[in-house]
């Protein structure tokens, strides 16, 4: 009997390649802001676009850790995008030694979540899921990297919590996060800051903007403001930035 020793991922590799599109590949990359000097200098697309990339997810929920380390740590955008939704497909249905794994295997492997929809579609889901019901450390101490992308995985993490009507970490997080200087981190800040209000409690998410938005980057505030009425927008707009 032959038996295939080819590692799962090449073939995966080869499927996601042929769907590659070059025209779309130079769309994500400026889009993806790719240039020199942009957050994500030097990243490399292929030109596959998300639906294409879930249809792999949902033919390989069953790779091995080994295999979806590879594509992680491909230098191809849309490759490491697939081993991480595979990561978050798995996380549901794993016991829990293998949720560990998954856990600590994103966290090892932070400096390859480098861009912010790699970011949004996973941080909740195994971040946030893995750490719902022990000691939130660990996403202080993203909050406190200096990594951009570590920062943004603090406070989407996050999500998982304001989805349950618990704000108050969000909250915390949104006020360490708010002196950065990174345009990234203050839409993640108003983004989560939103949902607080849609989710959880608008009396919440006043109250925040009542004591901190003076501090608060413009962007933030507006993304946070997006969903109340025009006289709460026109009030919180209109408060004077503190320097």
């Amino acid at each position: 009997m032959i038996i295939n020793s080819m590692p799962r991922f090449i073939p995966i590799q080869k499927k996601l390649r042929q769907m590659a599109k070059k025209e779309k590949a130079l769309t994500l990359a400026r889009f993806f802001k790719t240039g020199p000097g942009q957050y994500a200098e030097g990243d490399k697309f292929l030109g596959v676009v998300v639906p294409q990339i879930r249809s792999l997810v949902k033919k390989n929920t069953d790779l091995s850790l080994k295999d979806i380390l590879k594509l992680v740590h491909s230098p191809f955008h849309e490759e490491r995008l697939l081993g991480l939704l595979i990561m978050v497909a798995q996380y549901p249905l794993a016991s829990q030694e293998k949720k560990q794994q998954l856990f600590k295997m994103y966290i090892k492997n932070t400096r390859y979540i480098n861009n912010w929809d790699l970011v949004d579609l996973t941080a909740e889901h195994i971040v946030g899921a893995y750490l719902e019901k022990t000691n939130k450390k660990i996403i202080w101490q993203l909050a406190k990297s200096s990594n951009l992308w570590e920062k943004r995985i603090a406070i989407l993490s996050t999500f998982k919590y304001i989805k349950k009507g618990q704000p108050d970490l969000t909250l915390s997080i949104a006020k360490e996060l708010m002196r950065d200087k990174h345009d990234l981190i203050h839409k993640a800040i108003g983004w989560m800051l939103r949902e607080v209000g849609k989710r959880c409690s608008q009396a919440k998410e006043e109250e925040f903007l009542s004591q901190y938005g003076r501090l608060m980057p413009r962007t933030a505030l507006r993304y946070a403001i997006e969903r109340l009425p025009t006289s709460k927008k026109k009030y919180f707009m209109n408060l004077k930035p503190m320097k």
